[in-house]
């Protein structure tokens, strides 16, 4: 279960595993950096060169809909995580085909090589100092499918300036509640106020 930022350190994340591997040797200028919508207008090039990561949807897990309440170290309950599904598109960005195609396949490579960010990795890019997952949390990223039709939409805004990306799925990750679940003991006795009606 993680903390509610945990969807903006997923994403950092997995940038992270490309900015930390990158051969610099051939990709000496790439950048790496997370955009959204219009960051993808037409004539815009978000990087010179590099990759870009675009969360383009977040939707609740179908997959478990219902996850039992949380309990803390102390015993405390909380109300039941939220399970949700983010959808990324990974685009790789240079002025040179052959160099764009280059660097989309090397990204896709080295994401598949580390398809479980555990999550002392995750918590490198937590801001503020607190862990954002806890020990034996991590999220598996996994290559996705999208049909054309998304593809579509999504470049809309691009205006036909289509570019090669890839694909992936983040699978249910776990939102926690911080709000308790106030538990009582069963009712032992029963106690009845037993009195003389007065008149006034």
């Amino acid at each position: 279960m993680a903390h509610t930022n945990a969807i903006a350190v997923t994403s950092r994340a997995i940038l992270g595993l490309l900015e930390d591997a990158v051969p610099r040797e051939t990709f000496p200028n790439a950048r790496f950096q997370i955009v959204q919508a219009s960051d993808l207008e037409a004539g815009v090039r978000p990087v010179a060169e590099g990759a870009t990561l675009y969360l383009y949807r977040v939707a609740f897990s179908s997959n478990r809909r219902t996850l039992p309440p949380r309990t803390d170290a102390l015993g405390r309950r909380f109300r039941s995580p939220i399970p949700v599904d983010l959808h990324y598109l990974l685009t790789a960005w240079s002025s040179d085909a052959q160099q764009q195609q280059r660097l989309l396949g090397w990204a896709i490579r080295t994401l598949a090589n580390t398809p479980v960010i555990p999550s002392g990795y995750l918590n490198r890019f937590a801001t503020g100092g607190a862990d954002v997952f806890s020990g034996p949390e991590a999220v598996e990223l996994i290559g996705d499918q999208i049909s054309l039709q998304d593809l579509d939409n999504i470049w809309d805004v691009a205006r036909n300036r289509q570019q090669p990306s890839a694909a992936y799925l983040i699978r249910q990750l776990a939102l926690d509640s911080e709000l308790s679940l106030n538990e009582f003991p069963p009712a032992q006795t029963r106690v009845l106020a037993m009195g003389q009606i007065g008149t006034p």
